[in-house]
């Protein structure tokens, strides 16, 4: 069975949360990341910044627990068995520090197949507020193999 492409009305709740420092600091652990500026609010403050300063990819982390795009997939009639992270894309516009209340506005804007139908294609398009500034544009793309369809 294929993406039933209704997912593309569906308009996922906007999510708000604090950036907290502890969650930086175990995500720049996680990713081997050594630079103290994301780890240390001194270093950070030393560096030009007011706190502890989120890493690039810490944004992807912090929407995905934040949202329930598992939960969309599956409403849509998506095995999660299927499902495969196929990209991501990031654009800054301005940093994330530890004490930022961002605001998560996600839309799926795009459905496709590929192979004859074996595989399809989500397209996730989050765009990432403070206030009322536009700090990041987050984008994925999850693959969904569609066993049994002609390709």
């Amino acid at each position: 069975m294929g993406l039933d492409h209704a997912i593309l009305d569906l308009t996922p709740p906007v999510a708000t949360v604090d950036v907290e420092r502890g969650r930086i600091r175990q995500f720049a652990h996680a990713i081997g990341e050594t630079n103290p500026i994301y780890s240390d609010r001194e270093a950070a403050i030393a560096a030009g910044h007011p706190d502890v300063l989120a890493p690039p990819t810490f944004l992807f982390g912090l929407e995905l627990e934040n949202s329930d795009v598992f939960g969309d997939l599956a409403a849509h009639g998506v095995d999660l068995g299927n499902v495969l992270h196929g990209e991501q894309r990031f654009r800054y516009f301005a940093p994330v520090h530890a004490g930022d209340r961002v605001r998560f506005e996600t839309a799926y804007v795009d459905a496709y197949s590929k192979a004859g139908g074996a595989l399809d294609f989500l397209v996730r398009r989050t765009t990432v507020s403070r206030g009322d500034d536009v700090v990041a544009e987050l984008e994925s793309v999850s693959v969904i193999k569609n066993p049994g369809s002609p390709s």
